[in-house]
């Protein structure tokens, strides 16, 4: 039993499953079949166009870097990667990367929807960040203060012994949360950081001795020593695929074959599939996000990524808002944009599934529209020129900034 579990959980690790599987609900939707949505093809063109522009707006040479946690670092026009490029400096080249790569983990995994009420005041330059921008900022601010080591002489790392002891009032007050600045799931987001310290301790092969989210590069590309190999490559997928093994263990119980934890993958009762795999749907949003978030640390450190493609779009309420915002997805029912659902609810289930699918075909649109190949725009690129940014958009021009569908969060998923 327990090798059939884990077979189903390995096949629903795969981006492979996460497309096919959202364009089977893709598919039934288009013929009608959806108890929720509707899909309309005369606005995929809307919906591109919506890219488009902000692609145009935002990389006006169209120069558009990958989907990243790192654009995050920048925001405000601030280099935050020159600032700790100077702290890091009298480090070895290897140091430097594992640095690198631990800020990225911790910080993603931080990244969950911080609410409309909270805010980060950065202390050095007085600017004032919200959202994704302001945990990306107050993330890199504690890992520089040194909030995630567990060694005062090394503050630039994260290690399973500084995580497990992560209090939870010590990140509320790096994150400046208060009475009247709260972040949704803060509590959720410091029991997310002490689960990968125990899962980084327990896998010392994985992580090394130290237990750190940067061991995996050691393990992946150079495991003999810290020279790193001058042809040294690793596909997208195999990031991924490390990430979603070595880390099931963090994510919250309950999505679950047998004993085998499976993370962000729900139940639908359409959706088919081999064996103990059969109605369920593997997003991993928080882990390709960490994917696409680690492709330039590894390139910094000297390795070549390739197969990008292989990831697909993130399935969170940007990219979701773009799809019922451009007017390619609707409600069935408007009332369901009053109510607020549940991550595991089958409407927000396949919404997330849409999304998947039909970001494939916005994606092509959107380089036809650029007269730009798959090479040159690869789906990564049009997540951060992109359809992110025209998601917000339309979200701020339709409801003040909220998502079209309210999903209660716990600050581990969206």
């Amino acid at each position: 039993m327990k090798d059939t579990a884990e077979a189903a959980a390995s096949l629903l690790r795969t981006t492979t499953a996460v497309r096919e599987r959202a364009r089977q609900l893709t598919s039934r939707a288009r013929q009608g079949e959806s108890t929720w949505f509707i899909v309309d093809e005369g606005f995929l063109e809307t919906a591109a166009t919506e890219v488009v522009t902000a692609c145009r707006k935002r990389y006006p040479k169209l120069h558009i870097p990958v989907h990243s946690r790192w654009r995050h670092f920048e925001a405000g026009g601030v280099d935050r990667k020159a600032e700790l490029d100077r702290l890091l400096r009298d480090l070895p080249a290897p140091s430097r990367g594992h640095a690198m790569i631990d800020l990225t983990v911790v910080s993603v995994l931080l990244d969950a929807g911080a609410g409309a009420d909270w805010k980060y005041v950065e202390p050095a330059t007085g600017k004032v960040f919200t959202r994704s921008e302001g945990l990306g900022v107050a993330s890199f601010h504690a890992f520089t203060a040194g909030l995630f080591s567990s060694d005062k002489n090394r503050p630039l790392q994260a290690d399973s012994e500084g995580l497990r002891a992560l209090v939870t009032d010590h990140l509320a007050a790096a994150f400046q949360v208060s009475e009247h600045n709260p972040l949704v799931g803060i509590e959720e987001r410091a029991v997310l950081l002490r689960r990968l310290g125990e899962v980084m301790a327990e896998q010392p092969e994985a992580f090394g001795e130290d237990g750190r989210p940067s061991g995996l590069f050691d393990m992946m590309i150079s495991p003999r020593g810290p020279d790193v190999p001058h042809t040294a490559d690793v596909s997208a997928h195999d990031i991924l695929s490390q990430l979603l093994m070595t880390l099931s263990g963090i994510w919250p119980a309950g999505n679950t074959i047998g004993t085998v934890p499976l993370g962000d993958c729900w139940r639908h009762s359409a959706v088919r599939g081999e064996g103990l795999s059969d109605g369920w749907v593997p997003f991993h949003k928080l882990s390709q996000w960490l994917t696409y978030s680690l492709l330039e640390p590894f390139e910094w450190s000297g390795v070549k990524v390739h197969h990008l493609d292989a990831l697909t779009a993130l399935p969170e309420y940007r990219n979701g808002g773009l799809m019922i915002d451009s007017g390619l997805l609707r409600l069935r029912d408007e009332s369901a944009a009053k109510e607020i659902w549940q991550p595991g609810d089958e409407i927000i289930v396949e919404w997330r599934a849409l999304t998947v699918a039909l970001m494939d075909e916005v994606a092509h649109a959107v380089r036809q529209q650029l007269r730009l190949s798959e090479g040159q725009l690869p789906l990564a690129r049009v997540l951060e020129g992109g359809s992110w940014a025209a998601g917000r958009e339309l979200a701020q021009r339709h409801r003040g900034g909220l998502p079209p569908l309210l999903v209660a969060s716990d600050g581990t998923v969206f």
